[in-house]
C-alpha cells in the first residue's frame, strides 16, 4: 500500500460527533413519555428508564474495545501530505448520514412511553453517554500516548471508527487539528 495523500479523521472526534444527538433527543423522549401514563405506569416506567440508561451506557461504551486498544496500539504515524479533516467537517458528515437513523430512534423513544413512560427516552440518552464515555476513554489514551489518533474517511464506514474496513489508525503529535483530547473543541 502507498503512503500516498489521504484525508484523515480524528477517532474521538467521530465517536463524540453521536453523543449529544442521542442525549438531547433521548432527554426530550423521556421528559414527553413522562406526561404519557403509559401501560405500566410512570413511576414503573421511569425505573425501569433509569436502568436501561445505565445498561446501555456502560454497553455502548464498552462494545469494541479491544478494537479499539489494538487499532491505537498498531497505530503508525501519519505521513506530511495527509490531509488532516476539520472537527467540524467531521461531525457534519457524521450527523447528515445518521439523520434519518436519529430521527427513527427519537420517534420509537417516543412512541415506547406508551407501554413505558421514559424508558425509550432513557435508553437513547444511555447511548449517548456510553459515546461521550468512550470519546474520553480515547482521549485519555492519546493524552497518555501524547498522540492524537487518526482514521482514514474512506475506511470509516457509515461512521465506524473501529469498523471491518479499519485497517489501523494513523498518529500526529498532539497539537494537530483543531479538536483537544477526547474530540472535544480545542480551547483558545
Amino acid at each position: 500500500m502507498g503512503r500516498g495523500a489521504q484525508s484523515l479523521a480524528r477517532v474521538a472526534v467521530i465517536v463524540r460527533a453521536g453523543a449529544a444527538p442521542l442525549w438531547w433527543p433521548g432527554l426530550l423522549a423521556a421528559a414527553i413519555g413522562a406526561l404519557v401514563p403509559g401501560l405500566t405506569g410512570r413511576r414503573i416506567g421511569l425505573l425501569a428508564g433509569a436502568a436501561l440508561f445505565l445498561i446501555t451506557a456502560a454497553a455502548v461504551a464498552l462494545v469494541r474495545g479491544r478494537r479499539y486498544t489494538a487499532l491505537a496500539t498498531a497505530a503508525t504515524r501519519a505521513g506530511r501530505s495527509d490531509f488532516l479533516q476539520d472537527r467540524a467537517v467531521t461531525v457534519r458528515n457524521w450527523r447528515r448520514g445518521h439523520r434519518w437513523w436519529l430521527l427513527g430512534a427519537f420517534l420509537a423513544a417516543v412512541a415506547s412511553a406508551f407501554l413505558l413512560p421514559g424508558a425509550g427516552g432513557l435508553a437513547l440518552a444511555g447511548a449517548g453517554a456510553g459515546l461521550w464515555i468512550k470519546a474520553l476513554r480515547i482521549g485519555r489514551a492519546e493524552h497518555r500516548n501524547d498522540v492524537l489518533y487518526w482514521v482514514r474517511t474512506d475506511w470509516t464506514e457509515r461512521g465506524r471508527p473501529a469498523g471491518k474496513q479499519v485497517k489501523g489508525y494513523r498518529t500526529t503529535g498532539p497539537m494537530a487539528g483543531d479538536a483537544a483530547f477526547g474530540g472535544a473543541p480545542r480551547r483558545s
